[in-house]
């Protein structure tokens, strides 16, 4: 049986890291077999060039090398990582995925949906997540809820400008594709979050 492949999206500071740290706990006391990764990286080649298109001292990066360097790093995290364990029949809980492309380089840089989803289809082949949890929190509000940018993180440098795109991005594909984007309100606290996104996926019988 294939394993179920369940990312998580929003911008930064939306508290991803978070909700799926809570759920990957949740799962080990069910006893679940489940892994958690995160794009870009995952694996070690991949993490190798996370490190360069995170790095703020990377600004002269023009934004077509930015997107490859984005499909670059998830066609090695999903041919080394995320294949096996859906191969093997478990479950995957990925940080990011495709959409942060589509939303990031697409949208927001401005590259277009048709050149990201080009350069990505290298990568992507089959591979379609069961469901996308879209945490969904204003960039302005998520910014101040972790005390301003990471003046070492090159993406998260960019300005409210950018993000505000960037969040409008995800509005569009999630009201594009609302059966594998689930939107995930997150005015609550975050164990209201964490139990509205469990039910989530209880109903829809991927947990």
């Amino acid at each position: 049986m294939k394993g179920r492949f369940i990312t998580f999206e929003g911008c930064e500071g939306s508290g991803k890291s978070t909700q799926i740290r809570l759920l990957s706990e949740r799962l080990k006391k069910q006893g679940v077999s489940h892994i958690v990764t995160r794009e870009p990286g995952g694996s070690d080649i991949a993490e190798q060039i996370r490190n360069i298109i995170l790095n703020g001292k990377n600004t002269a990066m023009c934004d077509e090398c930015e997107a490859l360097l984005y499909a670059a790093a998830r066609a090695q995290h999903l041919r080394e990582v995320v294949q096996p364990a859906l191969n093997g029949g478990t479950l995957v809980l990925c940080d990011r995925f495709v959409d942060s492309s589509l939303a990031y380089q697409g949208y927001a840089r401005g590259l277009g949906l048709d050149f990201v989803r080009e350069i990505n289809s290298f990568a992507m082949r089959d591979f379609r997540p069961d469901i996308t949890l879209f945490l969904d929190i204003s960039p302005r509000a998520a910014f101040e809820r972790k005390h301003g940018a990471d003046e070492d993180d090159r993406m998260e440098q960019l300005g409210m400008a950018f993000h505000q795109k960037v969040y409008e991005g995800y509005l569009k594909i999630a009201e594009a594709e609302p059966e594998r984007v689930a939107k995930v309100a997150c005015s609550g606290s975050k164990w209201e979050t964490a139990e509205n996104i469990y039910a989530l996926l209880k109903s829809r019988k991927l947990i």
